[in-house]
């Protein structure tokens, strides 16, 4: 095993970096205080690439793998947490669309989306349905060459200000579970949609999080992805790398709150000297480095599982997501706690850091859900192999 990135892997990181220290960094507390979603930001980002990371580049992506991904999303993490966290959520549904559309949708909506000149919006969860989403309640019924949808959706990215919605509808009967969902790309200014108000947030400022209502939205049966039946297997595909690019965001806020607590530890002094030469503070620090590192690699080998087509990379994306969104978060809480009083106050991006992930234990599936994926196989007879 060779845990070392290509150079392939470095040159994405370095060109990463430079955006994301050029293009977000500066912006990240404007973004936040003035709840300012930055289109146009996202739009350059698209110049780069990063809207479209892993889409196939016959439809104008990256093509690039979901390790490469990690690599390029942990640097525009580290600038705005927020901000990296929308443009992978763009890039599940983008991939979505890429992988499960008919040809002429493809080629009609994705390389918009790929280039940031369209933004999307994945949009599953309900007032109802949550943690359960098999059991959504918004309807789809076919009427000639055109389903009609009526439902709402809630906690949804972007809404009100994205140019697409994946959409998971019910075509099946009401006690049809999970097999009975499908997945539509709907026009996010179709006849009957409507959104509500930007909703008020401890973090995630940077973009707007509303309600959708769908009352008889028409779109043409050409919108479906995939068969009739399939929209909740898709889902979960997309979840899995939805996941890991969530997990990823949490590296990089945590990546660059322990550089910030390093930094101010050598820089401020109490009793005559600097915070780094007292022992309890580096064993803190120490600590800190350590579980980034874990949640780093755990991160990796869940996107190497997914690129390979493991048959337990669900698995794997669950444990990533769950002990990386909760490791780095620890990691935030710490290097606050080492900034004291500073760390409370606006001045210095650590609270911002702090709110911005801890959503991150709750979204893509909250880490109570990751537990129960996980526990599910690890009682099976026959994993025992996939977490050797």
């Amino acid at each position: 095993m060779d845990f070392n990135l290509t150079e392939d892997q470095l040159a994405f990181r370095e060109a990463a970096r430079t955006f994301a220290e050029k293009s977000m960094a500066p912006h990240a507390a404007k973004w936040d205080n003035e709840h300012i979603f930055p289109v146009d930001t996202l739009k350059e980002a698209g110049e780069m690439g990063f809207m479209s990371i892993y889409t196939p580049e016959t439809l104008g992506g990256m093509g690039l793998s979901r390790l490469d991904t990690s690599v390029i999303v942990e640097e525009l993490a580290a600038a705005c947490p927020s901000t990296a966290a929308f443009i992978t959520i763009h890039n599940m549904a983008t991939w979505m669309v890429a992988s499960f559309a008919p040809d002429d949708l493809k080629q009609n909506v994705v390389p918009k989306l790929a280039s940031g000149e369209w933004l999307a919006s994945y949009c599953l969860t309900e007032p109802g349905a949550g943690s359960d989403a098999a059991s959504l309640r918004t309807k789809a019924v076919r009427d000639g060459d055109h389903y009609v949808i009526n439902g709402s959706k809630v906690f949804i990215s972007g809404a009100g200000d994205t140019n697409i919605l994946v959409l998971m509808a019910r075509t099946g009967a009401a006690d049809s579970g999970a097999k009975g969902i499908s997945t539509f790309v709907i026009p996010a200014d179709a006849e009957g949609v409507s959104y509500g108000k930007n909703e008020e947030k401890m973090g995630w400022h940077s973009q707007p999080t509303r309600t959708i209502n769908l009352e008889n939205v028409r779109v043409p049966a050409t919108s479906r992805l995939g068969d009739e039946g399939d929209g909740f297997a898709i889902a979960m595909k997309g979840l899995d790398g939805g996941r890991l690019n969530i997990a990823t965001c949490s590296l990089g806020g945590a990546q660059a709150a322990l550089l910030r607590a390093r930094n101010y530890m050598h820089e401020r002094e109490q009793f005559g000297k600097p915070l780094a030469a007292f022992q309890a503070l580096q064993f803190k620090l120490a600590d800190m480095a350590t579980n980034l590192v874990a949640a780093r690699q755990m991160v990796r080998l869940g996107a190497f599982k997914l690129d390979s087509g493991d048959t337990e990379a669900t698995l794997h994306c669950a444990m990533a997501k769950r002990f990386a969104t909760d490791a780095c978060f620890d990691v935030v809480n710490d290097a606050l706690q080492l900034h004291g009083g500073y760390g409370y106050i606006r001045e210095y991006p650590l609270e911002r850091y702090l709110r911005d992930l801890r959503v991150h234990q709750i979204l893509e599936g909250t880490n109570e859900i990751m537990r129960l994926i996980i526990a599910r196989r690890v009682l099976d007879n026959g994993v025992a192999e996939a977490i050797q």
